[in-house]
């Protein structure tokens, strides 16, 4: 099971739907990572980002709006979620609609709270303007002693909350200051309900994010950092992707948006693919995605432990990969079963490879001597675009980028620079990630 990277103080940002608890996370982490908008209940996981606040770091939780005693399914385990972000939070912040009275809903989790014995702040948000102020006043009521008037849209009062959360935390040390291997970011994509917040939660060893049989509930990403074998992931569970036209609720729509923004962040993408329905249109679409943004790609067939007769439907779905999804066909392909957890110990080291061939970096003279190895005749194109390249170098990595100096300043043809670009990936791997080539002048 993997170790979680315990690294700074976690502070767990609550309260019931709609009071602002994803403006004021977005303000504290100076981001727009949590979807933030009129329609009660958007954040439904728990959404972790770093922040700082005078050289003090810390991990600052986004919760779903919680309504104690809710036995619905999603609500229930929304409150589950907010639960376990009290649990490992250092300091508690509780976020309640300053512009209205107090509501049943603030004191039962007001009650909640109490009685976890965790430091809580009360910040009444939405204290716009002077004149309101006097009113944050009537939520000492709720028996919360620190009691601060914000306003997360407009960042009034918000150094005051920042003073009050991180009073106490230790400051910035030279142990922590000292370097770190880099974090390869992994972002787990692919259709609604195909398992990836499964998927995610048998990653990580918890249930990070909710599971449940209703398509799309996962609208958030929510990320976790893990170490494994001595390097460390930030896996990433992005909202499941509909086509633009599909998503009428707003939240639906601003997570395609969500979604897509995580995979250019990310270093890997792990395709998920229900392996009970097979290849869609909508799997293509998502992995053209991550190809586009140059990303390494790794495909999960998933649920392979409900497919009978395995080695004929392997058969098949291999041959739906290289049709559908052919401009993928350096990413590697794993059956695995996130629920039965079938497959899943081989998922980190393939990561960690992949992970490593987009890194890799050829010195310019191995590359030339590659070059002089291969037999470019053997390339079929028409002989009028083949190009005579008369040396490279590799410009870049992650993804790599080679530089080919010729006698051409247009495209190679593609048949000749698909030879060229699996002629490197024969010589040096490359396992999972586009090769790009560029052209450019040769000047005698």
């Amino acid at each position: 099971m993997p170790n979680h990277v315990d690294r700074r103080p976690v502070v767990a940002i609550v309260g019931r739907p709609n009071v602002g608890k994803s403006t004021l996370f977005n303000r504290i982490t100076r981001s727009r990572r949590s979807i933030v908008g009129d329609e009660p209940g958007i954040t439904r996981d728990r959404i972790y980002a770093e922040a700082e606040w005078l050289g003090k770091t810390f991990e600052l939780v986004d919760t779903g709006g919680m309504l104690v005693g809710e036995s619905a399914e999603v609500p229930a385990k929304i409150i589950e979620q907010a639960g376990v972000a009290i649990g490992e939070a250092a300091q508690v912040i509780m976020v309640v609609d300053g512009r209205g009275e107090i509501t049943a809903a603030d004191q039962e989790l007001a009650g909640l709270l109490r009685k976890t014995g965790k430091p809580v702040i009360l910040a009444v948000n939405k204290m716009d303007t002077e004149a309101v102020l006097p009113s944050a006043s009537e939520f000492y009521r709720l028996g919360i002693s620190r009691v601060i008037p914000v306003s997360a849209e407009h960042s009034r009062g918000v150094d005051d909350l920042l003073d009050a959360v991180t009073e106490g935390f230790p400051s910035p040390s030279e142990e922590n200051e000292e370097a770190t291997e880099r974090e390869v970011s992994v972002a787990i994509i692919g259709r609604p309900n195909v398992g990836k917040s499964t998927l995610l939660n048998r990653l990580t060893g918890d249930d990070r994010s909710i599971v449940s049989e209703i398509p799309g509930t996962t609208r958030d990403a929510v990320d976790t950092v893990v170490e494994r074998e001595g390097h460390r992931y930030r896996l990433v569970d992005t909202a499941g992707i509909r086509r633009k036209g599909k998503t009428h609720l707003m939240a639906e729509k601003l997570s395609v948006v969500m979604a897509r923004r995580h995979i250019r962040l990310s270093d890997i993408v792990l395709l998920l693919i229900d392996g009970t329905e097979g290849i869609t249109a909508a799997d293509a679409t998502i992995g053209g995605y991550a190809h586009e943004e140059g990303r390494s790609v790794i495909v999960l067939i998933n649920k392979w432990d409900l497919v009978k007769d395995r080695r004929i439907a392997a058969e098949e779905l291999n041959d739906q990969v290289r049709r559908k999804l052919k401009f993928l066909d350096y990413a590697p392909r794993m059956f695995i079963s996130a629920q039965s957890g079938m497959g899943i110990a081989k998922v980190f080291p393939e990561i960690q490879r992949v992970a490593e061939a987009r890194q890799l970096h050829i010195p310019t003279a191995e590359l030339n001597r590659f070059l002089k190895s291969v037999d470019l005749d053997r390339a079929t194109s028409p002989a009028a675009q083949k190009p005579k390249i008369y040396y490279m170098t590799q410009a870049a990595s992650a993804p790599p980028r080679f530089i080919l100096f010729t006698d051409k300043v247009k495209r190679l043809h593609f048949s000749f620079e698909r030879f060229l670009v699996n002629q490197l990936r024969k010589k040096y791997g490359f396992e999972g990630t586009p090769i790009a080539l560029q052209l450019r002048p040769h000047r005698s």
